[in-house]
């Protein structure tokens, strides 16, 4: 039996070592990092723990994309952690997997791409070019198609304001795009346009959409982002986050197979396009993703459905399930969105009669009242009945309430409590629990809680960023406690995509 254990253990190990050779991935140590980096350009480094899932999840896919920028020679490494800790510590590395993007060893970055094969490839190959590709007649085409959305200037030479305009949104820009220019005038007249203009090429919708306003940097980035948004696109991992985070409401088509999506996705897309820059439209699969319908206060078992979320201010207008989603009958309801004669859903726990133990409970219908109260301090965590996290941080988080209402500040700073899974609150929340403090006099730039849960640190952290800078002596046996539960950054998550 030993023979066959040792046996099958050289087996592994052999295979191990082949999949090393045959990989464009390039394992790196402390001893061979350095000159690695030197040595090449552009390097893109992920530092890893073997045990971690996101990382083995990760693999395949970095994997891909080490081989797909070979040839244009990008390089991808990777740091195993558990085995080169000094070498990780030196990096900033706090979490895994953790990715960036090395120029050498003193310029370096944190990569903020997808981690799909294709994303990382995108990426990369931005980090590649200058902000500005220049382009001639024979370069043009293939650059038209180096990735899904490219922007092209078409700008005469001389016209030094529109080129340094340009090239500033390029420079700021140039993570989430190709950026090329074009200072011949044949080349221009050659794609139907007069310079100055900017022409976004891409390989979806239309094709391609073309600016010809004054070049203004404001101007030229709301375009881009208009344009470079799909008529009808598609949330998922990938994509949720570029739409929480673009300033204009998201309209979700649920269904649960391919083809109802892209039915309802072309009976819908007239009203996208009407209310292009004003609203995103986008299919969600319901089969994989239902349960993010509850959050728009839909059923989470009745699809097709659909809803409109204002990312902004976090509220949600569903449309009625017992109704057939029509052109006609999605026009109207976006119409009344728009238009504000539609009133948000409002999901809410009753007002509590009485506030019972010093943890003040907010609901959605007193949060204004209550979170907003342009006088007071207030603390609030945003939690789920069913978080481990929150059910650790309960007893603490009752004794920092109690020493604020038995003190001098008791009228001041109020310790606050929300369940987010049965209230709407106007802050998109991302994982439980999640602390913040909203100061009197600064309501509407909160302060997320980051550090340790422990009494001390909360009676520090109102104390720096509260208006009343109040800070609260601890009771002997409060002072002794510890850490309750996990930094924020390894909260519950909660949201599905």
């Amino acid at each position: 039996m030993l023979c066959k254990r040792v046996a099958f253990a050289l087996l592994a190990a052999v295979a191990a070592v082949r999949a090393a050779e045959d990989s464009d991935v390039t394992q790196l140590q402390k001893d061979t990092f350095e000159d690695f980096v030197k040595a090449n350009d552009l390097v893109l480094a992920e530092f890893y723990a073997p045990w971690c899932g996101h990382c083995k999840a990760l693999a395949p896919e970095y994997e891909a994309a080490a081989t797909s920028l070979k040839e244009k020679g990008i390089k991808l490494a990777k740091v195993d952690c558990t085995e080169e800790a000094d070498l990780c510590q030196a990096f900033g590395v706090e979490g895994y997997p953790t990715l960036k993007v090395f120029r050498g060893l003193d310029n370096v970055t944190p990569y903020s791409g997808q981690r799909k094969a294709a994303g990382i490839t995108s990426y990369m190959i931005k980090q590649s070019l200058p902000a500005v590709s220049l382009l001639t007649k024979d370069t043009l085409e293939e650059f038209k198609t180096a990735d899904k959305v490219v922007l092209v200037a078409y700008i005469d030479a001389d016209d030094k304001e529109s080129n340094e305009t340009f090239t500033a949104v390029a420079e700021k820009h140039r993570d989430a795009f190709l950026f090329g220019g074009v200072n011949d005038a044949a080349v221009a007249e050659a794609e139907g346009v007069k310079a100055p203009a900017i022409v976004l090429y891409k390989s979806f919708d239309e094709g391609k959409a073309t600016f010809t306003e004054k070049f203004d940097a404001e101007a030229i980035e709301k375009f881009a982002k208009v344009a470079a948004t799909p008529l009808i696109g598609e949330v998922g991992p990938e994509t949720y986050a570029d739409y929480m985070t673009a300033g204009i409401p998201l309209a979700y088509i649920f269904a649960e197979t391919a083809e109802e999506r892209e039915k309802l996705g072309s009976a819908l897309k007239p009203i996208a396009e009407k209310y292009r820059g004003v609203i995103n439209f986008a299919t969600i699969d319901a089969s994989a993703f239902g349960g993010h319908a509850s959050n728009l206060n839909l059923k989470a078992d009745k699809f097709p459905s659909f809803a409109i979320q204002e990312t902004t201010k976090n509220q949600k207008f569903p449309f009625d399930q017992e109704k057939e989603i029509t052109h006609d009958a999605i026009a109207s309801f976006v119409e009344g969105v728009v238009a504000g004669t539609i009133e948000p859903s409002i999901k809410s726990e009753p007002i509590p009669e009485t506030q019972e133990g010093p943890v003040t409970v907010v609901v959605a219908k007193n949060y204004e009242d209550i979170v907003l109260d342009d006088t007071k301090d207030v603390l609030i965590e945003f939690y789920a009945p069913w978080c481990g996290h929150c059910k650790a941080l309960a007893p603490k988080y009752e004794e920092l309430a109690a020493l604020y209402a038995e003190s001098e500040f008791k009228d001041q700073v109020v310790i606050a409590k929300v369940d987010a899974t049965a209230n709407d609150v106007p802050d998109e929340i991302q994982g439980f629990p999640t602390i913040k403090l909203y100061a009197a006099g600064g309501k509407d730039s909160p302060v997320t809680y980051a550090g340790s849960r422990s009494i001390e640190d909360f009676v520090s952290f109102i104390a720096e960023n509260g208006k009343y800078k109040a800070a609260v002596s601890l009771k002997e046996e409060a002072g002794e406690e510890s850490q309750a539960a996990p930094a924020a950054s390894e909260s519950d998550a909660h949201d599905e995509l």
